[in-house]
């Protein structure tokens, strides 16, 4: 097989792998109007039943869940509280957190942007819901807590906060809410007293549920968004079109998690962390991810205590690791992870020393090509020798030109002459795929190109780039419309790679492998500035190895 074949492969197999999502992704269903049956009741194809053989022991078989919680007239009192990383609002209704919002991190990369809201007023529930799948607690659906916040605001110093919120029902059940805030992690404790004062035994699974406002599904996306969880191990990712589809198993549950592009709000169940997660795709762009605990039985004047903890804040390996529960699982860079993540390592070593993350994306890339240094060499090599012969090639396919089978024999019959293994220039490549792969998806996803500024116009490497800015839509190119600097002289550097290349034999693959950097620079427009910045320095590189390489064996 002639090596213009092994090369187009490669180069389809990247394009491919960088267009999946455009070509795959299902249109979005039209978006339900909201309206007061919206909020009663689940229609079936946003409330997936729960199965019988996936149900925890005590659960009801096969039971539709309990519908949202209905969007109540705010009652009870709005408490505000701030600690150094963030601030949130916690509601005497139900004791939930009505808004979160994140200090040391901007909505948008400009300096007077707001700081990012993770729970928004785009979600009407709240979220860290309470719930009782048999609905046994009469009167919990408009319950109003009381709190024993002295003050409607709580500013943290050095020391922890707790906040409790109580409620009481009609027949003697009484619910407790207490959260912990601390001012040094965004690790918040919440603790779920249960007691039973009334003359008669209950029983019931209790849910504790995470709400979030997700938006419309954006066409194009590569990393994952949506609701997630650590069940028995695996990481179970599931996309929200998907999510009336696949039902998840039950078992040890370690996090469930509604994780975006760098941000999630997670919740950590209580050490018994037996149970079921289940995930809803709600009206209106919201998402639910509820974790259900097998039931529990309460004689009277008895109480259980439940331990979970809370985690709203960035998908930062770092501090994922230093909060611990296996929460850096939910960073995920795909197939190649095991290589991602020991880059997101050394990137941040090497910002560490010169802090500017442009900077280290291109000394990480001169890391990555000089380990694979001796495998391009190989393919350079190969590829400078399969050039020598062209015109022995040409010559042959000339001659044999009414003959396919002949022409391929004496072409094979040359690089036997020759020594030229066809593929020698192909294999290398391969090897290297993974390491390119990894690269691509770490850039894509590292919250720490988030608003990074790298020179000139480039101020958030992991937004496309754009010199000037354009009041008229351009083909191809997602807002913000401008001049795509560094996309333009990627596509320069892979149209003169292209050309050092020995040319294939076929004129129609010649034509195509021509066309690669044209299809290539249309694509990488919309991508981050971060990986087109990889992805240039990695072509100069090559450019560079390359043109020593045929001069060394010329």
């Amino acid at each position: 097989m002639e090596q213009g074949r092994i090369f187009l492969a490669i180069a389809l197999s990247f394009l491919i792998f960088l267009v999946w999502n455009l070509f795959f992704v299902q249109k979005k269903p039209p978006r339900q109007k909201p309206d007061v049956e919206a909020t009663q009741k689940v229609k079936p194809e946003a409330a997936p039943q729960r199965h019988a053989k996936s149900s925890p022991a005590g659960a009801l078989p096969s039971q539709a869940s309990p519908p949202a919680p209905a969007a109540p007239v705010e009652a009870g009192r709005l408490l505000t509280v701030e600690t150094p990383l963030y601030t949130l609002r916690l509601s005497e209704g139900k004791g939930t957190v009505k808004r979160f919002t994140l200090k040391h991190y901007r909505e948008r990369v400009e300096k007077d942007s707001p700081p990012k809201t993770l729970i928004t007023e785009k979600n009407p529930f709240g979220t860290v819901h309470i719930g009782f799948e048999q609905q046994s607690v009469a009167g919990f659906e408009s319950a109003v807590f009381s709190s024993d916040a002295p003050q409607d605001t709580i500013r943290l110093g050095d020391t922890d906060k707790t906040i409790t919120f109580t409620w009481r029902s009609p027949g003697g059940m009484v619910i407790e809410k207490q959260y912990t805030f601390s001012p040094k992690t965004y690790l918040i404790n919440l603790t779920v007293t249960l007691r039973n004062a009334g003359e008669k035994a209950w029983k019931d699974d209790v849910a504790l549920s995470l709400y979030r406002y997700m938006g419309k599904h954006k066409r194009g996306r590569f990393g994952f968004e949506g609701p997630s969880a650590l069940i028995n191990g695996d990481v179970q990712e599931v996309a929200i079109k998907k999510i009336k589809d696949k039902p998840l198993p039950v078992g040890a549950v370690k996090w469930w998690a509604v994780e975006d592009r760098y941000f999630i709000t997670a919740a950590i169940p209580p050490e018994n962390d037996q149970g079921e997660v289940m995930f809803f795709a709600r009206p209106n762009g919201i998402v639910e991810a509820r974790f259900i605990l097998p039931s529990v039985a309460l004689k009277p004047h008895a109480e259980k205590r439940l331990d979970y903890h809370l985690f709203f804040g960035p998908k930062s390996m770092k501090i994922l690791k230093e909060v611990g529960y296996d929460l850096e699982e939910t960073v995920n860079f795909g197939m190649f992870d095991f290589i991602a993540k020991p880059c997101v390592w050394l990137m941040n070593q090497i910002y560490r020393v010169i802090p500017n993350y442009g900077v280290a994306i291109i000394i990480l890339t001169i890391l990555s090509k000089v380990l694979l240094w001796p495998l391009g060499n190989k393919s350079y090599k190969s590829m400078s020798d399969m050039k020598k012969l062209q015109p022995l090639m040409k010559e042959i396919r000339e001659k044999y030109k009414e003959d396919k089978k002949r022409q391929q024999q004496e072409i094979m019959n040359l690089y036997r002459t020759y020594k030229i293994n066809p593929l020698g220039g192909c294999l290398p490549m391969v090897a290297q795929i993974p390491v390119f792969f990894a690269l691509y998806r770490m850039l894509y996803e590292a919250i720490e190109l988030r608003h990074a500024p790298f020179f000139g116009w480039i101020n958030d490497l992991s937004a496309p780039d754009r010199l000037f800015r354009f009041g008229f839509s351009i083909p191809f190119m997602q807002p913000p419309y401008g001049i795509p600097v560094l996309t333009l002289v990627m596509g320069a550097t892979m149209l003169l790679q292209q050309k050092m290349s020995p040319p294939p034999g076929d004129p129609g693959q010649a034509k195509m492998m021509m066309l690669m950097p044209i299809v290539f620079t249309v694509i990488f427009i919309n991508f981050s500035s971060g990986l087109v910045l990889y992805w240039l320095v990695n072509n100069l590189l090559s450019i560079g190895q390359q043109y020593y390489v045929s001069k060394k064996s010329s």
